[in-house]
């Protein structure tokens, strides 16, 4: 019966631990751009969900309807959201790949 041995679990342990911070370092690094209503409102996001831009047609401004307007960011900031989850789920997906944990 093949043992797991304490020097096993360290190596796993410390490999564990670079990975974490090898996936913080790529959520920092990582950028998506998401807009809504046809290029009227654009959000650029990093991994870690902090919004790094916001940019909006002057001309969304102009027609006065602020409700719209409110959608739209929402809209963007929605889709850039889930642009970050997808990336991070590719991310995080290939690192426990290269894990060689069984089952995953």
């Amino acid at each position: 019966m093949g043992g797991f041995n304490s020097r096993q679990f360290q190596e796993m342990l410390e490999n564990a631990q670079k990975q974490a911070q090898d996936l913080q370092h790529k959520m920092k690094q990582t950028v998506v751009e998401a807009s809504s209503g046809g290029g009227t409102v654009t959000i650029k996001m990093n991994g870690q969900k902090k919004v790094l831009e916001t940019r909006i047609d002057p001309e969304a401004v102009k027609a006065g309807d602020v409700e719209m307007l409110q959608d739209l960011v929402t809209a963007a900031m929605n889709a850039a959201g889930q642009k970050v989850d997808e990336a991070m789920q590719s991310t995080v997906g290939g690192m426990l790949g290269g894990m060689g944990i069984p089952g995953l």
